[in-house]
């Protein structure tokens, strides 16, 4: 209901902004898509990945499908906002004739649908979810909790375009309206700024900053006993699930299946690949390789 209700909305609200030839309500309405954008593409992602759970092609699993379509709605964005920006600019030079009364209109329903829509959010059946699927339902929760805070954020820019019209209508203000154009700008550019830092990170397979998976490795693995490792890869598969290869060196060494147990704790490994060797010589240096982060 919400996303049929935000990408309505935005739909007229951009309409109307053209029309009426107002800034403020055309950057609340792309700032609106933002949103609805987030929301689509996390539904699409989703059935994506049901229809191709069982598909051996995708090798590592569809968990980098919703990192890939949030990567590339926040570049369309970008450009959008640009265009909006440079627009903006060009009006606070060559002011337009701008129907304010219609505008001030459309800009209220927006602010009404957003709130509407918040309403649905906070008040809705998932959120009190049983201990049973706590896991799941944790996850569904913080998508929830995030459409939640992206609407009231929706809120807050149908609010200043209301208020950009009204002071332009009451006023004369005209140049308000192009500043709107501005904000909107920066906003969305904001939003479009953090969503590719995250997304191409894990696209190009960095580990994330806030997991110490390495180190956890690490001191799992050479904390017991004589082994050394000497190649340690890890990548991240999807929301906060990781596939690690790594090469061990040791004199005495355990099985493979040893090394694993000695990771069972670590819940956010999918994926483990080991390889052992044997070390028979004392005198060999252990080689360390610069693919180790230290």
């Amino acid at each position: 209901m919400v996303i049929a209700l935000t990408a309505t909305m935005m739909a007229v609200e951009i309409t109307a902004g053209y029309f009426f030839n107002s800034m403020a309500l055309t950057a609340d309405g792309w700032h609106m898509s933002t949103h609805a954008a987030a929301f689509m593409l996390t539904a699409l992602a989703y059935s994506f990945q049901r229809r191709n759970a069982k598909n051996l092609r995708f090798s590592f699993g569809t968990g980098k499908v919703s990192v890939l379509s949030g990567f590339t709605s926040a570049i369309i964005l970008s450009l959008i906002a640009l265009l909006m920006g440079a627009e903006s600019i060009h009006r606070l030079f060559v002011p337009q004739h701008i129907q304010f009364r219609e505008a001030i209109f459309v800009a209220a329903a927006g602010l009404t649908v957003n709130l509407i829509s918040a309403f649905l959010l906070k008040n809705n059946p998932h959120h009190h979810h049983h201990e049973g699927h706590a896991g799941h339902s944790h996850h569904h929760d913080l998508n929830l909790r995030a459409a939640y805070l992206h609407v009231l954020a929706d809120a807050f820019t149908s609010l200043t375009a209301i208020a950009a019209l009204v002071g332009g209508y009451f006023f004369g203000w005209v140049w308000l309206d192009a500043v709107m154009g501005l904000v909107g700008m920066v906003v969305i550019l904001s939003w479009a700024y953090s969503l590719i830092r995250d997304t191409s990170s894990i696209l190009l397979d960095r580990i994330p900053s806030n997991t110490d998976l390495p180190e956890v490795i690490r001191e799992g693995i050479e904390n017991d006993g004589d082994a050394v490792i000497t190649d340690l890869h890890i990548w991240q598969m999807g929301a906060n699930k990781f596939a690690a290869i790594i090469g061990i060196v040791a004199h005495n060494p355990k099985t493979p299946e040893g090394y694993r147990q000695a990771l069972k704790i670590h819940e956010e490994l999918v994926h483990v690949t080991i390889e052992v060797q044997t070390c028979h010589s004392q005198s060999v240096e252990y080689p360390q390789t610069d693919l180790v982060p230290a």
